[in-house]
This record gives C-alpha cells, structure tokens and sequence, in this order.
C-alpha cells in the first residue's frame, strides 16, 4: 500500500515547482527496481497512461534531450527523430542520463535538471487533465496539470508514441 503521509524532503524539482509558483500534489510510493511506471500507477492507484517517465535521450551527435511519454507508452526513436529534425535518437546510457540530469535513474524529473535540454512531450499527454510526474527522488511522483510543461520546460509537443 502507498504511505500517503511520508514527507519527502525537497529536491531540485520542487524547488523549481516551488519558485515557479506552481502547485502540485506529492504521491509517494515504495520504489522497485525495473517497476516503471506500472508499480507506480498500480500502487498509487492511478492510470499508467496518466503517470508521465521522463526519458534522457541524446540525438545522433550525443547532445541530451528529454522525452516526456505516457507511462503505457513506448517512443518510436524513429518518429521522435523526424519530428525533431535529427538522424537518429537513442537512450542513453543510465551512467550518461544521470551525468546530464543530475539524478538517479529512476527518479529522474524534467525539472531542475543539472544541465538545460530541450523537452519535447508527447502531443497527447498535454490533453489530460492531471499527470503524474517524477518528482526528482526515486518513489516520487508530484502532480501537476500539463500546461506546466509548456510554461516551465518549453517543451515542445511530438508525435513519437508507439
């Protein structure tokens, strides 16, 4: 069962949500390796299409980029290419994401991120009412309505959903 009333500490992403004037619920859950988005969603007890991974990619000349992608969802690396103009996309590696994000897989959120990148988000996940989103700690999800996105990560919509 998920604690509902755990405190978790801040953490970049809250602080950013914090300055920006944003309001956002916390969703704390047990964190499970390899889980993802099903073990949240499941113990949360929210749809996984709601609940939002944040993915580090990098383009064909290893420049980072974050993905934003529904929890039930696959990216097409291919289609995500195409409509961001590059030749080719990949994951990358846990080590690299870690180095350009500044946390740990698993617990990555697109906001307070070491380094800026450009944010591009499923065109669909803008349509829902509320998502669920990494809140930069493993176990930690914030909710957020999705213009958030827009307003804070100028992230662009794409079609790259599988």
């Amino acid at each position: 069962m998920a604690k509902k009333d755990k405190h978790v500490s801040e953490t970049p992403a809250t602080q950013v949500l914090r300055g920006a004037g944003v309001a956002f619920t916390e969703h704390v859950y047990d964190y499970v390796d390899h889980g993802g988005t099903a073990e949240s969603s499941r113990q949360l007890g929210v749809p996984e299409h709601a609940v939002v991974k944040t993915l580090v990619m990098q383009n064909e000349r290893a420049e980072p980029l974050i993905v934003l992608m529904h929890g039930d969802k696959q990216v097409s690396t291919k289609n995500l290419a195409r409509a961001i103009g590059a030749k080719s996309v990949e994951p990358c590696k846990p080590e690299v994401a870690q180095r350009h994000s500044g946390y740990l897989v698993g617990g990555t959120s697109p906001f307070g991120t070491r380094k800026p990148m450009p944010v591009y988000v499923e065109a669909s996940v803008l349509a829902l009412d509320k998502i669920l989103i990494n809140g930069g700690r493993r176990g930690y999800l914030v909710g957020v309505t999705p213009d958030v996105l827009g307003r804070l990560l100028a992230a662009q919509p794409v079609h790259c959903a599988l």
